[in-house]
């Protein structure tokens, strides 16, 4: 029944009328995460004959058995991720509503939409549902959006939201300072945390360009010679680079002044509650074609359009079964393919 209601969760999200009452302001919010899968050499031994179980009633000793028809597991290289991982990209999107007192009030109509496709999908749909919204480019309107600084997801938002104002998640950035000052100081060390409260407090008043500057400046001081010094300064050098490239999505000041988002915690808390509580627990194993389609009833769950889906799903079939004159059986034993880059 999930893989039946899932081929139609496509032409849901397309065909959704946009919400009343929206705000004059858009914010995108998007972020990644992934969820284990199965590789090929476990689907064969699930998909495989069962052995015969000799002790049906000892869970104990069937282990054994299945342990030694398998034989000896691998011994894991360094870097080897036995979870398999496969991203998911999760999008929400909403608007905030100018009050009397100048500030924005929201969230309103808040969506989200997740799917297993490539990362330019997901962007691409939120180009869609943005404009159905009335937030289309030639509209004039503010548009925020706010990732975590992922380089795809950058180019991406430049293809199809380039008048947008793109925002980094203040929060991880903080976790960059973090990492940096651990380059330069000892964990625990009263001088560590001094050094990133300063970094915060210039990064809070939009001066971005000086931590930069900072961190250049405690690289040319630390020795390129010792134990560790290597890992410290490629380390520090790799964090002043990420703050450098993306000093123009930083300028929280403005950002507050203006009321806006400097942070991204609406799409995080869709990512637990829609991926990580229902597709990352121990033991799973999934396929990625077949949780697309959970994945998507979840988002139109937890966006309370379950009726108006339902409702949609009906009429559709009834309308196929009337014009093929034959009964229509809405169940599916094979997923449906995952969407491309584009906005099937």
């Amino acid at each position: 029944m999930v893989l039946g209601l899932g081929k139609h969760t496509n032409q849901w999200f397309e065909s959704a009328p946009a919400p009343q009452g929206d705000g004059e302001v858009l914010i995108v919010q998007i972020d990644s995460k992934a969820t284990p899968t199965a590789t090929e050499e476990e689907l064969q031994k699930r998909r495989g004959k069962r052995a015969k179980n000799y002790h049906p009633s000892s869970q104990r000793h069937r282990g054994k058995a299945a342990r030694k028809r398998r034989g000896s597991k691998k011994r894991k290289k360094k870097g080897d991720k036995s979870k398999n991982g496969k991203m998911t990209t999760v999008v929400v999107l909403y608007t905030l509503k100018r009050s009397d007192d100048g500030l924005l009030l929201g969230p309103i109509n808040k969506k989200v939409y997740a799917s297993y496709a490539p990362k330019r999908h997901a962007v691409a749909i939120a180009r869609r549902e943005a404009d159905k919204r009335g937030f289309a480019d030639q509209r004039g309107k503010l548009v925020q959006v706010v990732t975590d600084g992922d380089n795809d997801l950058e180019r991406y938002v430049k293809e199809f939201f380039p008048e947008a104002i793109h925002t980094i998640d203040v929060f991880h950035v903080t976790e960059y300072l973090w990492k940096a000052g651990g380059c330069l100081y000892k964990e625990g060390n009263e001088e560590l945390v001094k050094w990133v409260e300063e970094q915060k407090d210039l990064l809070y008043i939009g001066r971005a360009s000086e931590i930069v500057e900072e961190i250049d400046r405690r690289l040319a001081l630390l020795p390129k010679k010792g134990s560790g010094m290597k890992s410290r300064r490629e380390n520090l050098e790799k964090i002043k680079e990420y703050i450098h490239k993306r000093v123009d999505k930083m300028d929280y000041e403005t950002l507050r002044e203006l009321d806006l988002e400097i942070s991204s915690g609406a799409v995080e808390g869709a990512v637990n509650y829609v991926v990580t509580k229902r597709f990352d627990s121990g033991g799973m194993r999934w396929i990625k074609e077949r949780s697309e389609a959970l994945l998507k009833l979840r988002c139109i769950e937890v966006n309370d359009d379950w009726d108006a889906f339902i409702n949609y799903v009906h009429d559709r079939t009834s309308r196929q079964a009337q014009l093929l004159n034959e009964n229509f059986f809405l169940k599916s034993k094979e997923p449906a393919e995952l969407p491309t880059h584009g906005l099937n």
